[in-house]
């Protein structure tokens, strides 16, 4: 597979790799609404936070969306977008690197890109994603009129590059009916089943093919016998069609006289629809109307090329149903978060600076409140929930790689899964049993977690505190185990007779 070269390409394959992890201090005052909940909002640079995140949250999210800056030589209020073009895919390589991890393996990501850098950026998501993993490339209609002031192309669309974690198990949800396609049924003959569209009653096969298939169809109104074309048959059965003429399924034209029949397809059954890859603005939204929503939030707009909440809203009737885990890590000024907590969506939204906190913060509240802007009509959003705010704290490991003082269990333990089985941490209820990985079960005795600090109690191995720690769940006799601690105090014939293999903190802790 081709793959691309920059300058200093080398520096950002290890990047995502050598950026250590931090920890994500709750901020109760920027908090809001329900505390019970798994929403967040975090300030910080999401190189930093992505990395934060994925201990506890990898192989979880179900869809990511990102609008990162577009490289377009332009300057951005808030963002440097003024980066030269290798700069530009260092500074995306990594993060798509950590994406890729936190992604589920029915997850999907979605990037929004002009052409100054989309087909560099799909040529490193081939590399990063696999190439077979490629979903498509969606084309959004942004603009309402043409940039006359152009000098080449007024450039009327964005791109919508689509990647599946694994695309031999996603697989998109269909749309409802939009309006426009609504507006195509109608009930001409008053039929008591409400409002039908016509559709073919002959399908592309011969009488060859399908000699079940051919054969005359009186004509009610003139008693003419109806044949399909050479080149086709009826695409149903006599008996069927004979049910078809008793329920008044069959449509014979404005006058009756036609001798193409056609079938009715009422809108009460119509099933969901297959999305497309040209989204109109008609449907889905445009910068100019994003705008406004901005304003009508806010007294000033943030960013100069908003997304409509409309966009957000068919990318996550796409990719999400509701209780799912979306991720936007370069949240602008919080419309994906926004749209995933109106649609009963988990998020994570991740902004760089006060724009967190001067604008995404503020949205959410009134998001939890009730705010009817955007699609608030549309999914009957009342308000409710709520959402956790957060800033990035420490380093857990310091500069020789070794742990903190101070690091918390839940902090440590998530660390120490994560580093041992690359997988989140699923621990429902605090324990020093943290689970079983490939037959192998890891504990962690730290911080007093059996209740008792003292030598001989929860955080040094001793035959006391092995005979207390909960047994290995798949194999309790001589099941392999892997327990963290300060110190041991049982000798190495008896930790391989137990068959526990002992790893001391911090020193055996890995900080990468």
């Amino acid at each position: 597979m081709p793959i691309l070269n920059w300058l200093n390409k080398e520096q950002a394959l290890t990047t995502a790799r050598d950026c250590p992890y931090r920890l994500l201090e709750l901020v109760p005052e920027l908090s809001y609404g329900e505390s019970d909940t798994d929403n967040m909002l975090i300030q910080g640079d999401n190189l930093d936070a992505l990395k934060a995140l994925i201990p506890t949250h990898s192989g979880k999210v179900k869809c990511i969306f990102i609008d990162p800056p577009y490289n377009t030589k332009s300057a951005f209020e808030h963002y440097d977008d003024n980066l030269e073009h290798s700069k530009w895919l260092s500074m995306m390589y990594p993060r798509m690197e950590l994406l890729q991890q936190l992604l589920s393996e029915d997850g999907s990501i979605w990037i929004t890109l002009d052409d100054n850098e989309a087909h560099y950026f799909k040529v490193i998501c081939d590399e990063i994603f696999g190439r077979a993993n490629f979903i498509g490339n969606i084309i959004w209609q942004k603009r309402t009129s043409p940039a006359n002031d152009a000098i080449y192309f007024s450039k009327d669309h964005d791109n919508i590059i689509v990647y599946a974690k694994n695309k031999t198990i996603w697989r998109p949800y269909r749309l409802p009916l939009n309006e426009a396609q609504a507006r195509n049924y109608k009930n001409p003959d008053n039929d008591d089943r409400g409002l039908w569209n016509s559709a073919a009653y002959t399908c592309a096969k011969n009488a060859t093919e399908r000699p079940n298939l051919y054969y005359p169809i009186i004509q009610p109104n003139t008693g003419e016998e109806i044949w399909p074309k050479k080149t086709r048959v009826w695409a149903y059965g006599q008996d069927t069609h004979q049910k078809h003429c008793e329920n008044n399924m069959i449509y014979w034209g404005k006058d009756g006289l036609s001798k193409s029949p056609r079938i009715k397809k009422f809108i009460k059954d119509a099933k969901p629809v297959v999305p497309r890859s040209i989204w109109m603005n008609s449907e889905v939204g445009h910068n100019q109307e994003a705008r406004k929503e901005a304003l009508n939030l806010f007294s000033d707009t943030p960013f100069s090329t908003p997304k409509p909440e409309s966009l957000m809203q068919r990318i996550l009737q796409v990719a999400t149903q509701p209780k799912d885990l979306i991720l936007d890590s370069f949240l602008g000024s919080g419309t994906t978060v926004a749209v995933a907590h109106k649609m009963n969506r988990r998020y994570i939204g991740i902004e760089l600076d006060e724009n967190a906190v001067t604008h995404c913060q503020p949205r959410l509240k009134k998001v939890v409140d009730g705010e009817q802007g955007g699609i608030s009509e549309d999914v009957n959003w009342t308000g409710g929930s709520g959402f956790k705010f957060y800033r990035l704290g420490e380093v857990i490991f310091n500069e020789n790689g070794s742990l903190r003082e101070g690091i918390s269990f839940d902090a440590l333990a998530s660390h120490i899964w994560y580093g041992d089985t690359r997988q989140a941490l699923q621990q429902s209820v605090k324990s020093p049993l943290l689970g079983v990985h490939n037959g192998i079960a890891y504990y962690l005795l730290y911080n007093g977690i059996l209740g008792d600090k003292r030598p001989d109690g929860g955080n040094v191995l001793t035959s006391k505190v092995l005979s207390i720690l909960p047994p290995h769940p798949e194999d309790p006799e001589k099941g392999k185990k892997v327990i963290y601690g300060e110190t041991s105090r049982m000798g190495e014939a008896r930790l391989k007779s137990e068959n526990i293999i002992f790893k001391q903190i911090p020193y055996d802790v890995k900080g990468r």
